[in-house]
């Protein structure tokens, strides 16, 4: 049976972002040769995933797993893609079609964010990690259990990484805004804050969002402010994305259990 790989995108209207999505899958062929890998957006951009799951038909695929790019379980989802997946299924009744789970929260993507953290604060003494505020910035959803996510994800990143707060913002649809963020660490005493994004790639939000964290540091100008790089190329989104394509091609889904502390204290006992 000949199984191939649709990974889909969010989509942007910047097509910088767009292309940085086409590269990362690029990187994924390089990294497993022997595979077929395919892209397609969801929306704003093409190919749709109509057209994505065409091609792979075209291809003579006989079975397609269809891994969702993206970090949150909102109505993208749970609902609009599930809808497109059945439409290919009375399309191509002969094709097998495999679901996979979003990226989510797993002890990677946390490793990954706490790296984005170091990066900025690489040379700062423990002290002074302690006087820092991370503010971890999301997409915002109309979803509010994708949005209760982005809250459990700034805990186990101040677990991990010991500093004063870590505080939550939301580049759009919902609160607390990046100002208001920015204002509650600046107001909890933060010596610096570090914008941590929880993005992807780049794209028109990120590229606003540091416009709009130049005017906070004017503000503010005692309390230094950057942004960390969002995930982008980095090699650990890659096994991240290459770890759940392997759940859904051999039809596994598994809770975040990795993330208890329970069961970590277990496989050492």
């Amino acid at each position: 049976m000949k199984e191939m790989t649709l990974f889909i995108g969010h989509g942007s209207r910047d097509a910088e972002g767009n292309e940085e999505f086409l590269e990362f899958v690029q990187n994924v062929r390089r990294q497993v040769p022997n595979q077929h890998f395919e892209a397609c957006f969801l929306e704003l951009t093409t190919p749709t995933i109509p057209d994505g799951i065409d091609s792979c038909v075209r291809q003579g695929a006989e079975r397609i797993v269809i891994v969702p790019v993206i970090l949150l379980a909102a109505s993208h989802v749970k609902l609009e893609i599930p809808e497109f997946l059945d439409a290919a299924r009375r399309k191509y009744p002969y094709v097998d079609f495999v679901y996979g789970r979003n990226i989510g929260l797993n002890e990677q993507i946390i490793d990954l964010l706490t790296e984005r953290f170091y990066e900025q604060v690489g040379t700062l003494s423990a002290k002074e990690v302690r006087e820092t505020a991370i503010v971890l910035m999301g997409r915002g959803s109309s979803d509010p259990d994708a949005n209760g996510d982005v809250y459990k994800l700034a805990r186990l990143l101040w677990e991990r990484t010991n500093v004063l707060t870590a505080e939550v913002c939301f580049t759009g649809i919902t609160f607390p805004s990046l100002p208001d963020g920015v204002e509650r660490a600046v107001s909890l005493g933060a010596k610096r804050v570090i914008v941590v994004p929880y993005f992807l790639f780049t794209g028109v939000l990120i590229k606003r969002m540091k416009g709009i964290l130049e005017e906070l540091q004017a503000v503010y100008p005692a309390v230094p402010m950057l942004m960390a790089e969002y995930f982008g190329m980095h090699r650990r989104l890659l096994d991240i994305v290459l770890d759940g394509r392997g759940e859904a091609a051999h039809k596994q889904a598994f809770m975040n259990c990795d993330l208890c502390q329970y069961r970590k204290l277990a496989s050492h006992g």
